[in-house]
């Protein structure tokens, strides 16, 4: 099992409509995990917890969301069989993404 906790100065609602993806999922587990298949989402507490599996590894994955002064502490903790034996940097990597800020295309109107 590895943990990751960190601190972003972004609310937990933005946050939530960020990790509520299938498909980030989907990146997540395939960069911790090598899995390449869907995700089974085991646990959703919207605004504070999220936790899936890969499909075809045995990886879970558990993202925890708690306001913390001006921002958000975000705890990731993954576990499995199919967890590397050095997840570290890529946690880093994902939890670095969350921090980063969101480029939206400018509409037309």
């Amino acid at each position: 099992m590895s943990t990751i906790e960190r601190t972003l100065v972004k609310s937990p609602p933005e946050l939530w409509e960020l990790i509520d993806d299938r498909e980030l999922m989907r990146r997540w587990s395939a960069a911790l995990t090598g899995a390449s298949g869907d995700v089974n989402v085991l646990r959703r507490e919207p605004g504070e917890r999220l936790a899936w599996e890969a499909a075809d590894a045995d990886a879970r994955v558990e993202l925890v969301l708690a306001e913390k002064g001006w921002g958000t502490s975000v705890s990731i903790r993954i576990a499995g069989d199919a967890v590397g034996d050095e997840p570290g940097p890529a946690l880093d990597g994902l939890v670095d993404e969350l921090g980063s800020p969101q480029r939206r295309p400018f509409s037309r109107t």
